[in-house]
């Protein structure tokens, strides 16, 4: 088929029309030159029974950059006036396009600037739920011994006079000496070694009763003494990590001042500052409202000296041991099924 019988059909001779009809608009946005009329004249030429049909030029066709030239040309641009309308315009041409705004990278308000979500059920929210309801039985203990000191358990009695020196102070020192009060009154035992268990949870009064615990119990009596010197339960929270500096699970607790999270951790008698924790993954933040799953628990952080970024399938076989969903005795065989070890 010729194009000129192409242009015989119905459809798309509309569809021609309309295009030299929108080109014919942009050229006679100013004053109608003669060379732009010619433009509607062809399309009246190019209809149907048109007296000029037998003797009408070959079709000719147009562009939106050559149209856009020839305004430019017309409006005093010069012969040599070129016009792309797929660039992006200089920055001396006006335009009513929004600016670019580059878009900054998004910082959460949990500890590590991450966001969090709710964890699946499973079996961390077990053991803090077993946790709570124990601390809920030690509370009333402590509420007893400050009311009659004499038949105060010594455990209560110690764990009173910690919660009184960290309520004596303000800001960072409160952090400080919650940090410092409890390293100094636990000695560091594994659960296996204590418990004969893998990994055993244990509220502060029976932490303090053996004077014994691994990283977790540190970081619970640390969350209630804070909690009970008047410390935000908001601004607290049980940090499950992976320590990539000797590749263990570890747990710390991160504490928010004044916009800023510290962590508090059983290994080292000061503070420090989440950004600073480089060799630190987070996984799971804990507190009053429960278990929640960082949600960007792998982001991207630097390499430690000795360390090669960790294969997906290892990544996917931790994450799924954390979530709670029931492991794999193969998984786990090393540890008694359990969750992984923490320091």
């Amino acid at each position: 088929m010729t194009p000129r019988e192409i242009l015989r059909k119905p459809r798309t001779l509309a569809l021609a029309t309309g295009i030299i009809a929108a080109l014919n608009f942009l050229a006679v946005s100013g004053s109608c030159a003669a060379e732009d009329l010619a433009i509607a004249d062809m399309g009246a030429d190019l209809a149907p029974g048109s007296e000029h049909a037998s003797a009408r030029p070959a079709a000719t066709f147009f562009s939106i950059n050559a149209v856009l030239a020839k305004l430019d040309r017309r409006n005093g641009g010069g012969s040599d006036a070129v016009r792309l309308a797929s660039l992006t315009p200089s920055n001396n041409v006006a335009t009513d396009a929004p600016p670019a705004i580059k878009e900054a990278a998004s910082v959460g308000p949990e500890p590590f600037g991450l966001f969090t979500f709710r964890a699946p059920e499973g079996l961390l929210w077990r053991k803090w739920r077993g946790v709570e309801a124990a601390m809920v039985k030690e509370q009333a203990i402590l509420d007893q011994s400050r009311s009659d000191a004499h038949n105060c358990p010594s455990n209560a009695a110690q764990f009173l006079r910690l919660i009184a020196a960290v309520g004596s102070k303000s800001g960072r020192e409160k952090l400080d000496e919650a940090n410092r009060g409890v390293n100094a009154a636990i000695r560091y035992v594994s659960d296996f070694a204590q418990h004969g268990e893998a990994d055993r949870w244990s509220t502060p009064l029976a932490t303090f009763a053996t004077a014994k615990g691994d990283c977790e119990d540190y970081a619970i009596a640390k969350y209630v003494a804070l909690t009970a010197a008047g410390f935000s339960r908001d601004d607290l929270q049980l940090v499950l990590v992976r320590d990539r500096s000797v590749r263990q699970d570890h747990a710390v607790l991160a504490a928010r001042l004044d916009g800023h999270w510290l962590i508090l951790d059983n290994r080292f008698s000061t503070l420090t500052d989440d950004t600073e924790a480089n060799s630190l993954t987070p996984l799971f933040a804990i507190n009053h409202q429960g278990v929640h799953l960082f949600a960007a628990p792998y982001a991207k952080r630097p390499l430690l000296a000795d360390e090669t970024e960790a294969s997906p399938a290892a990544e996917a076989t931790e994450m799924s041991v954390w979530t709670g969903s029931e492991p794999d005795a193969e998984q786990f065989s090393g540890n008694g099924g359990n969750l992984p070890l923490l320091l």
